[in-house]
């Protein structure tokens, strides 16, 4: 990108690099610095090192370099050429809503770059679907106006990097990181994961009926800078269905993610908070307690693996028994992209925690596990048109 920023640059035309990263940034920077060295020292071009810009004095001609996480940041600014690099991980509105127009006063282009969105990195998105950039890229790719072009770089094909070294993180790496991180696979469901898309989006409705009963579930976090809190609510409906009707994960100190599940349990109406005890006991009910209007805390130590809690859940969506209410893209790709064995997000394991407490209260109807039977999968149990569609278009 620095190369191409040059290039251009020469050509008379104004550039704006922006990352979410500043080491990205920097790296950049130095970059287009090294190239123009010479240029820049004969005084051709001026340079402000505090606003990472390269001119030429009496022009539009500019390299700039800032750092983006949301739209505002771009806004007073225009440019012939925007670069967004790590797109996943900003809001979705910076190129739709700021960045496109910008280039329209001047018939500017746009390089949107990103990595294939994992579990790491998704939950340091602050796009509100961290798939947005992998859905434009599939857009992008079916394009058949010239309006885009699409390209995907796997590191095997870069002839500066050594194949030996490949080699060695194919065998370090697990294989979705691998094809996620290395070859560049956009990957939006992990191969043996309990929930597919396919699934998730045949059970979706769009309004939940009505309830009888509705449990938020927190699955702390370890630390504040570690893991999102994990905080979801499940409700029980009058058809013996379970729907999730909100995702309020959060990253922040025990008191912000309190005041989020104590915030998330009122909104929703819910009947029980309930939160696992493993990560730190006691005192979470302690912390949540706290909170003004704060409910009483159920405590769940949770003494079976990830995988032998989750698989009753997951075989209600198989049954047409469960269903995502609206869109929580952040909740569904955990869902889809966690493997058994690896370490659980937060996310799914709030949504399990509170489906788990619901098993009880769902009438008499055995939950059996058609994939390790030998039965046929059934067909999704009839569901109410009116309230629950089988498919939701967004537009």
């Amino acid at each position: 990108m620095a190369i191409l920023a040059v290039e251009e640059f020469l050509k008379g035309r104004r550039i704006l690099y922006c990352s979410p990263t500043t080491d990205q940034i920097q790296a950049f920077w130095i970059s287009c610095n090294r190239y123009l060295e010479e240029p820049i020292a004969a005084g051709l071009f001026s340079r402000n090192l505090t606003r990472h810009s390269i001119e030429k004095q009496g022009t539009d001609a500019r390299i700039k370099s800032k750092t983006v996480w949301d739209p505002d940041s771009l806004r007073g600014d225009w440019a012939h050429l925007l670069i967004i690099d790590e797109y996943q991980l900003v809001k979705e509105d910076t190129f739709n809503t700021v960045g496109a127009p910008m280039l329209a006063d001047c018939n500017g282009d746009a390089v949107l770059i990103y990595t294939p969105p994992s579990l790491r990195n998704a939950a340091r998105s602050h796009a509100k679907d961290p798939r947005h950039a992998a859905k434009l890229f599939k857009k992008a790719q079916a394009d058949t106006s010239g309006r885009w072009e699409a390209f995907t770089f796997p590191s095997m094909d870069n002839p500066y990097i050594s194949q030996q070294a490949l080699s060695d993180l194919e065998s370090d790496m697990s294989g979705l990181s691998f094809r996620q991180e290395m070859m560049a696979l956009d990957i939006d469901e992990a191969p043996g994961a309990l929930w597919t898309r396919q699934q998730l989006d045949a059970t979706r409705v769009t309004m939940a009926p009505e309830l009888v009963r509705i449990i938020t579930s927190v699955d702390p976090s370890a630390s504040s800078s570690g893991d999102e809190a994990g905080i979801v609510t499940v409700g029980l409906g009058i058809d013996n269905h379970l729907y999730v009707l909100s995702d309020d994960s959060i990253q922040g100190s025990p008191e912000q993610w309190a005041h989020a599940a104590v915030s998330a349990y009122h909104r929703n109406k819910a009947g029980r908070l309930v939160a696992e005890t493993n990560q730190g006991g006691e005192m979470i009910r302690s912390v949540i307690s706290m909170i003004p209007n704060a409910p009483p805390v159920k405590l769940i130590h949770a003494s079976d693996s990830k995988q032998v809690r989750a698989e009753p859940v997951s075989i209600l969506w198989e049954q047409g028994r469960a269903h995502i209410v609206g869109t929580l893209p952040k909740l569904e790709d955990e869902l889809c992209l966690w493997q058994p064995g690896g370490p659980s997000p937060n996310r799914l394991d709030a949504m399990t925690q509170a489906c788990t407490e619901m098993l009880p209260n769902l009438r008499h109807q055995p939950v059996v596990d058609y994939r390790n039977s030998g039965l046929s999968t059934p067909r999704p149990a009839p569901l109410i048109e009116h309230t629950m569609p089988r498919r939701v278009t967004l537009l």
